[in-house]
């Protein structure tokens, strides 16, 4: 192929016609496909006669070649792969640009050889590893740039465990020469020493634990050389990078050394510990001495910040940003304690306020775009800033030494009130900005500071700030600001933060001036979008006496932003009308308002019906509505959103099943908040055939699990209505469509549902009374049928645990019922009880382990003699091979997991005594820690302390945190607390919950010994040695 018709077609594909140029870009498709295709583009690519653009062209083309043609290897592959020959003399075409004088040229040749190496290294490009190392140690800047560029992409992805330290052996040293020679090699080059340095450290990081001793050896001789260098380059005075220079190449460099810092600290933090003092002092310096350039080229706009010598953007903020966070980090590991107090601590709260200024391009982003004003304080944004990453700093001060750090704002925002009022009484526009900032900052850590203020009241001790004297006699000048509306919005929220201090009556007064702003045709958006947050915080932090006279007006107000606001600001809206509706339990809203906000509520999830937050937000709000008390307005609420999501449920059922979903969780939200004495009449009547038409077709597992949801919340509210309807078309009554919709589930494949349907079966069982008997006995032996097959512990859970509510309530007519069934040959009541057995221990919430006991303790006392010859799945099998060995899948398939076979009354036995364990029962019954942790599985615990073996591998106030995080399975079990969030009311209230279970297990443990219940000596003394111990205490306990 002739290079000259490649040439050509690439110099049309760059024609302004768009019809020359399609048809450039077609031929040359065709033309890739021939096996020369590449080795004439790489020629092209050097031949420095021709125009730079058609160089660059044919680079481009190239590494899309490769990608297609190259080798299966690549995802895009499209067949036409050239010959080994060939393919070699391409790369060493591309290996000959990266040491072109042209600097795009070079960069292009060493994207191209990333995409080669990615494929061909080491297997059919074995020597590339040492050609480019060859490049390095030349004596030519333009070689050494070129190769840079290749080892940047290479060590991040292309080297394996066995490579790494050789190729480390190799390449560090020449990287540190390169570094080390500013006057041969450029600061962008140099910076990529650094980064691939950076990714060396990563590297050797995941292979520490493989070649300890290598990695350890390779950390403790080339890490402090490279720290000491790293010193070097910060100590030189960070002001000869920014002025008087045609670019800010320099403060690559810089921007390097903070991020490779930051790496080697979190993989290996003790070579650094020698040094963080004089990087954390580099690191206020800097912050210190750009300030300057920051205020010129980022507040005030005077400088333009100049491109890089490669044509790129370094701003500041790129230095900073990893800066804040290096410093965090060491903060946040505790090291370098007393670098952090005095002098250090209020420069660096200074200079994080300095830097959260607002720049000339926020204050012109966020004018205009409320989205991204909202976005930019919340937690969850995605954009990182310097903003971002100073308050990130000072939550980790805070957290470090609070009061220090909170003294520290009392003089920082000082000193800010007055420096500003001297800048506004000298004629500067921009005055507000750090005021603004300051503010930002220490609203930003606003709950911190108010534990801060209480404990030290509480200590009798000064408070470390007057937030009070801010809101009093500094915040109320800049309300009404409205010439410098970033300032004036920073005051609302500011003063909405910290609500909690103000009195009654300024808080009010805070409120009513952030209402009429919202009011204000004339308010821009900043402003407005301030006073809604405010509005919202002031709502959530004041007692409803103060926020009462306003609710109506604020709802009223709030509502039109519903239809015309989108993402961050929608949530904002959506959020603070969920505050305002719950004021004071809604007690004021009116029919009309309620009508007026339901529809708006409508509107907005026809808009947004695929975004879960959106959704949840809207289900609060319509439940708040229906939960209101005022006359009326339940019924206005239900007749103005019923129809219309009813319809919404079956119109989108099979086509958009997100919609269908999303309808039915708003349904669920107005049940959730019916009054007590139930729906109201026609409710389900007129949701009861979509819902089941939905139900009975949908596969969307949203839609399924909240549709049963929804069946359970209707059962718990207004079992009569759904009892006493009948589908006027088909007969079918409500009953029937809920044991259908049962049905489905117990014959679909998809667990997805869980614990769901349990709740479905377990709330029809507890309420519905002799309407569910006749059908009883064939809903039974479905359940007991699935339990063969179902797999996920929440499933089995809802199939085990409406079987302990009946034997608990019924213990013999059940039993009675089962005992005549057999699946397939297996007797019924041998499936259930198996499958109990192996899953009683993994039951979930606080009502269900608790029934699963009362129902484990009938079972027992019952004595039937069926029941005592089911063998079940005992206690593991330990193996010497395995103790004290984490048994991962490999081993586990290896050496197979076994367990003993015991009747049912031994593994019941254990299940109680089990439970009473756990229940946090044993140290009370007298038995001593050291009694209950021999009963737990041998797991190596031979090296903790006597103090942590008390406490199962923990210290003391460890064990609490964790047993307070664990809930109801590692506390008393009449803890009232305990009780499980999945546990809806109805189960909290039941007295299976509220019962004493501690003395319920004691005195059943003591009768069946005093009556030999179902031969429990002999049972005991089946028992291991360590349970039958802990028996024999709880029998004898007094």
């Amino acid at each position: 192929m002739a290079s000259s018709e490649i040439a050509q077609c690439l110099a049309a594909t760059l024609s302004p016609d768009t019809n020359t140029r399609i048809a450039a870009e077609l031929k040359l498709g065709q033309l890739l496909n021939a096996p020369e295709a590449g080795l004439t583009l790489s020629q092209l690519v050097l031949t420095s006669e021709a125009e730079l653009s058609l160089r660059q062209s044919a680079a481009i083309i190239l590494r899309k070649y490769v990608l297609e043609h190259w080798s299966p290897y690549f995802s895009q592959f499209k067949g036409s792969a050239p010959s080994p020959e060939i393919k070699t003399q391409i790369r060493q075409a591309v290996f000959q640009g990266l040491s072109d004088s042209t600097r795009k040229i070079r960069s292009l040749c060493a994207h191209v050889l990333s995409s080669v190496a990615n494929c061909d290294w080491p297997e059919e490009y074995p020597d590339l590893l040492n050609n480019l190392i060859g490049l390095l140690s030349s004596l030519s800047p333009d070689a050494v740039h070129g190769a840079m560029q290749v080892f940047t992409e290479f060590i991040k992805s292309d080297l394996t465990e066995d490579q790494i330290l050789p190729v480390l052996r190799q390449l560090l040293p020449v990287l540190l020469n390169i570094l080390g020679a500013p006057e041969q090699h450029s600061a962008l080059t140099r910076a990529r020493t650094l980064s691939v340095f950076r990714q060396c450290v990563e590297s050797l990081y995941m292979v520490k634990d493989q070649y300890p001793e290598a990695v350890k050896e390779a950390t403790g001789t080339v890490l402090p050389v490279w720290l000491d260098a790293s010193r070097t380059l910060l100590n030189v005075d960070p002001r000869s990078d920014v002025e008087n220079t045609p670019n800010w190449d320099g403060l690559a460099i810089r921007i390097q050394v903070f991020k490779t810092l930051d790496t080697i600290q979190t993989s290996f933090p003790r070579s650094l510990t020698p040094y963080l003092k004089d990087f954390l002092s580099a690191a206020l310096v800097h912050l210190s001495a750009l300030y300057p350039t920051f205020i010129a080229c980022y507040l005030q706009g005077t400088v333009s910040v100049p491109r890089s010598s490669e044509d790129e953007l370094i701003e500041l903020t790129h230095l900073v940003c990893p800066m804040l966070d290096f410093v965090a980090n060491i903060a946040r590991s505790g090291k370098a304690k007393d670098w952090f107090e005095g002098d250090n601590l209020t420069g660096l709260i200074g200079a994080v306020f300095s830097w959260v200024q607002m720049t000339s391009d926020d204050e012109e982003e966020w004018a205009n775009n409320a989205n991204a004003f909202v976005a930019q304080e919340s937690d969850e944004t995605l954009s990182y800033s310097v903003r971002m990453a100073g308050f990130d700093l000072l939550t980790v001060l805070l957290d470090r030494s609070t009061v220090a750090t909170v003294s520290s704002f009392q003089s920082t925002i000082h000193r800010v009130v007055v420096e500003s009022e001297q800048a506004r009484n000298a004629g500067s526009q921009d005055w507000w900005r750090s005021l603004e900032a300051a503010l930002a900052a220490i609203g930003s850590q606003a709950e911190d500071v108010l534990d801060a203020i209480d404990d030290e009241r509480d200590s009798g001790r000064d408070k470390p700030i007057d937030i009070e004297a801010l809101l009093t006699n500094v915040i109320p000048n800049f309300l009404v600001l409205s010439q410098f509306p970033f300032l004036q919005g920073r005051a609302f929220v500011f003063a909405s933060q910290y609500a909690k201090l103000l009195p009654a009556q300024l808080a009010g007064q805070y409120l009513d001036a952030a209402v009429q702003v919202l009011e204000a045709t004339e308010t821009g958006v900043p402003v407005k979008i301030s006073a809604v947050k405010a509005i919202h915080n002031f709502c959530q932090n004041v007692d409803d006496p103060v926020s009462l006279p306003f609710a109506p007006r604020i709802a009223k107000d709030i509502g039109p932003f519903l239809p015309v606001t989108s993402e961050d600001t929608l949530t904002l809206v959506l959020e603070t009308l969920a505050v305002i509706v719950q004021i004071d339990d809604g007690k004021w809203i009116t029919e009309d308002l309620a009508r007026a906000l339901v529809s708006a509520i409508l509107e907005v999830w026809m808009k947004n019906n695929k975004d879960p937050i959106f959704i949840s937000i809207m289900t609060d709000v319509l439940e708040s509505l229906a939960a209101s008390p005022a006359p009326g307005v339940y019924p206005a609420v239900v007749q103005q959103a019923l129809p219309p999501l009813s319809n919404a449920i079956t119109t989108y059922a099979t086509a958009d099943s997100w919609i269908t979903s999303g309808a039915i969780e708003l349904v669920n939200s107005l049940v959730e908040g019916a009054p007590e004495n139930g729906l109201g009449d026609g409710f389900f009547a007129m949701l009861a055939p979509s819902l089941f038409a939905a139900l009975g077709t949908t596969e969307d597992r949203d839609a399924i699990q909240n549709g049963i949801v929804g069946l359970t919340l209707i059962i718990r509210k207004d079992i009569k209505q759904l009892v006493s309807w009948k589908d006027p078309t088909s007969g079918q009554s409500g009953l029937d469509g809920v044991l259908g919709v049962i049905a489905k589930q117990l014959q679909s494949e998809d667990e997805s549902g869980g614990l769901v349907i349990g709740d479905l079966i377990i709330h029809l069982l507890r309420r519905a009374g002799e309407a569910i008997l006749p059908v009883l006995p064939q809903l039974l032996e479905a359940m007991i049928k699935r339990m063969r097959t179902a797999k996920t512990a929440t499933f089995l859970q809802s199939l085990i645990i409406p079987f302990a509510f009946l034997i608990h309530n019924q213990r013999d007519t059940v039993l009675n019922l089962l005992e005549g069934k057999s699946i397939d040959g297996t007797p019924a009541l041998e499936i259930l009880i198996r499958t109990w057995c192996e899953n009683a221990e993994t039951f979930q919430g606080f009502w269900a382990p608790r029934i699963s006991t009362l129902a484990l303790c009938s079972l027992f006392a019952s004595e039937r003699q069926n029941l005592q010859n089911i063998i079940v799945k005992g206690d593991l099998i330990v193996k010497p091979e395995t103790k004290n060995v984490i048994m991962t899948r490999s081993k586990t398939k290896q050496i197979p997991t076994e367990f003993t076979s015991v009747p049912f009354p031994v593994k019941a036995l254990k299940l109680l005594l089990h439970d009473l364990q756990t229940g946090g029962e044993a140290a009370s019954m007298g038995f001593s820690a050291k009694d209950v942790s021999e009963l737990a599985s041998d797991d190596g615990d031979e090296e903790w302390t006597e103090e942590e073996q008390l406490h199962q591998g923990f210290k003391p106030d460890e064990f609490a945190f964790l047993s307070e995080m664990l809930g109801p399975r590692g506390v008393a079990f009449d803890n009232d607390d305990a009780l499980d969030d999945n546990d809806d009311e109805d189960l909290k209230n039941d007295p299976v919950s509220t019962m004493d279970m501690r003395t319920h297990l004691m005195t059943f443990f003591k009768e069946c010994a005093a009556r030999n219940t179902a031969n429990f000596s002999a049972v005991v003394q089946q028992l291991s040695p360590d349970e039958v111990q802990v028996m024999q205490k709880a029998v004898q306990a007094q």
